[in-house]
């Protein structure tokens, strides 16, 4: 089981704990978020069925943890690989939250979560073990979706979802 980072307020680090530990006990830990996109279409991913949670839903293109001790860029370069296949992304950091989220099965979000952005328009390959299907969306269309069935979108991304907008508006 990996060893994740229980942080503070302010992203430091207070001691290694394991990825169920976080999540069964609700503690804060360190997350990143990447949001990859070509001209004004974003690459969105649902999630495979049967992740212990959020299984089926639809979220940015990569989410996850960097491991105790892993800098959150090696972290976010590993997880694209591992998820999308995708190896050669220009990406920088965005912006940071925190978020808390109980779900239905006991388990509990509660992440200091990184928001990485970067232009991308290259090939893709979902490894099924984490990911049930991948698509480029235009934002406009995908902010209608999120709008109009918010259940169908993990909880962190619909907290993202504004800052992509802002920062689209700036490009």
């Amino acid at each position: 089981m990996d060893k994740l980072a229980e942080v503070d307020f302010q992203d430091r680090d207070i001691r290694e704990i394991t990825k169920e530990k976080a999540h069964r006990d609700g503690i804060m830990h360190r997350a990143f978020s990447v949001v990859l996109y070509k001209g004004n279409k974003i690459l969105i991913q649902q999630r495979a069925h049967d992740k212990y949670h959020c299984g089926g839903l639809w979220t940015n293109t990569c989410c996850s943890h960097p491991r105790y001790g892993e800098s959150l860029e090696k972290a976010v370069i590993r997880r694209l690989n591992e998820e999308m296949g995708i190896t050669n992304s220009n990406i920088y950091k965005l912006c940071s939250f925190t978020y808390y989220y109980k779900f239905e099965n006991g388990l509990a979000e509660f992440e200091y979560d990184h928001v990485f952005v970067g232009e991308y328009d290259g090939d893709y390959a979902v490894n099924k073990d984490e990911v049930a299907e991948a698509k480029w969306i235009d934002i406009n269309e995908l902010a209608d979706w999120i709008k109009n069935k918010p259940y169908e979108f993990t909880p962190w991304f619909i907290i993202i979802m504004p800052k992509i907008i802002e920062y689209f508006g700036k490009l």
